[in-house]
């Protein structure tokens, strides 16, 4: 494993960028993808959310642009306006360091697009960042000159298929040349991306990087039920237990955002709202004061939870267990990033058992707490009863004599008859509950039909 960034051989303002960043070895997903890119390769890089993926793509393809060029030499898309401003930022931060002087453009719907259009027509940047629609536009416009870049990046791949950009990428990917170095980062490869790998991709080097932990290991990732308390209440005790430094509380949809924030402004707390139903420009400003710390609590929709990157996040609460379930490590995926602590708190209902045990099945381990006396402290598992149900409890009183007497000095051949018994028993057991589901079956269809 490489110990450095030093391996790669980055020019020297790469080398201090990550300096100023503090980044002193590179994360798996950096060290198997930065070498592929170096050497050419095309690559599709499937890697979880928080392990370092939009350095892996940028470093190598800042180490080697040319400043000199006034062209567009990289094309990087990406699924959603927060995305975008998060790599856009990120490539910023890296050439500040440069005395080159690099022309990076982010183009994103609710933009002024004319006034990009005007820009255009003096000067072609040479990384062009942005969202799938945009892009595509200003290519077809004729105003964009992509023709003769040699690098596109399609990052979260699968959340562009999901959210229905696939076809624009496609449109962006026919107008560049035929000799290309493609980038393909997602969290998964669904089958309908797969057409559209093989399309542009010829031969690329494909890197899974094993999820080792679903969730960092310098997460501490809580469960509280609610016991039917009100949410607002704990939600309000857990931001005012302790001094976090920066907390997100994520909701399911928007209205619940704006009644959490609503009840924790009435308790004289400063928070930031985030969600799809405010205005770019406006959800633009509220982040750039998240950035400044102007806010200690930001709530926000699941909008953010892949497509903001805070520092410094110490905590993150969910409201709800999301529907979908991959959402659910993106948001903790906030927290405990860079090798610093951090803190995940799920707040779940009876109702939510089965999410949380798809959750378990997952990978992902939870330790049960509740508040008492203004303290968050430890509790029972929930499924503690279910754990501590004996071995045998499902045998009838028979079967149960049977398995004691087993125990005991008995003739040869008793304990293979007594465990055959017993596996007819489960068989018997087993053909009653098929004829009992059949039946109910039956019944329900006549109940329909009536």
């Amino acid at each position: 494993m490489a110990d450095s960034f030093a391996t790669f051989k980055l020019q020297p303002f790469l080398q201090a960028a990550l300096k100023d960043l503090g980044f002193q070895a590179p994360t798996p997903v950096q060290e198997k993808i930065i070498p592929v890119i170096q050497a050419g390769r095309s690559v599709v890089g499937q890697s979880q959310t928080g392990s370092g993926k939009t350095h892996a793509f940028l470093l190598p393809i800042f180490n080697r642009i040319d400043a000199t060029k006034d062209q567009v030499q990289v094309v990087i898309t990406t699924p959603s306006r927060e995305l975008a401003y998060q790599i856009y930022e990120a490539s910023k931060q890296l050439v500040s360091f440069s005395s080159d002087e690099f022309r990076i453009h982010n183009y994103v719907g609710g933009t002024d697009k004319q006034r990009q259009i005007a820009q255009l027509k003096n000067h072609q940047p040479q990384i062009v960042i942005g969202t799938p629609g945009r892009i595509a536009d200003l290519v077809s416009a004729g105003a964009l000159d992509i023709h003769q870049a040699h690098e596109f990046v399609v990052d979260e791949a699968d959340m562009t298929l999901d959210m229905g950009f696939l076809a624009q990428v496609d449109q962006i990917a026919g107008a560049l040349p035929e000799e290309l170095q493609m980038m393909v980062f997602s969290a998964t490869i669904p089958e309908k991306l797969r057409p559209f790998l093989r399309k542009y991709m010829d031969n690329p080097v494909v890197e899974e990087i094993p999820v080792t932990s679903v969730i960092s290991p310098t997460v501490d990732n809580w469960l509280l039920s609610t016991k039917s308390k009100s949410k607002n209440e704990l939600i309000y005790h857990l931001l005012t237990i302790g001094e976090p430094y920066l907390v997100l509380v994520f909701a399911n949809t928007k209205e619940r955002v704006e009644e959490i924030n609503h009840y924790l402004q009435t308790k004289d707390l400063k928070v930031a709202m985030i969600h799809g139903g405010i205005a770019p420009r406006e959800r633009k400003r509220v982040m750039r004061q998240v950035h400044n710390l102007d806010f200690q609590f930001v709530v926000a929709t699941d909008l953010a939870a892949r497509g903001i990157d805070i520092e410094g996040v110490s905590m993150v609460i969910n409201d709800g267990i999301p529907n979908d379930l991959e959402y659910f490590i993106h948001r903790v995926g906030r927290t405990g990033r860079n090798g610093m602590k951090g803190t995940a708190i799920t707040l779940y209902e009876p109702g939510d058992d089965e999410k949380v045990t798809e959750l378990e099945q997952m990978g992902i381990k939870f330790k049960p707490k509740e508040i008492k006396n203004n303290e968050i402290v430890d509790t029972y598992d929930r499924r503690r009863r279910e754990k501590r149900k004996p071995k045998h409890d499902q045998l009838d009183s028979t079967m149960k004599g049977y398995v004691k007497k087993t125990k005991k000095k008995v003739k040869p051949g008793y304990k293979k008859k007594i465990k055959a018994a017993i596996s007819e028993q489960d068989r018997q057991k087993r053909k009653l509950a098929l004829r009992h589901d059949m039946r109910k079956a039956r019944r329900d269809k006549k109940s329909s039909n009536r």
